[in-house]
């Protein structure tokens, strides 16, 4: 996949809160850090993180440039 759409795919998901195709962009071992969070480790922990944030707010994500 090209950068682009890997960019494409992220805001989609983000957008429709479908953490499972955001957890796939994820390698197994990869780090999230969040600003004011601790450091995420791992696609599941990274997945489960989503999870929970769609569940306490509807967010958006929008590409302005």
């Amino acid at each position: 996949m090209e950068p682009k759409e890997v960019l494409q795919t992220f805001v989609q998901a983000f957008n429709n809160a479908d953490v499972e195709t955001l957890a796939g962009l994820y390698h197994d071992d990869a780090v999230n850090h969040q600003v004011a969070e601790q450091p995420i480790k791992g696609r599941e922990a990274i997945r489960k993180m989503f999870a929970d944030s769609f569940a306490e707010a509807d967010m958006t994500c929008i590409v302005e440039n």
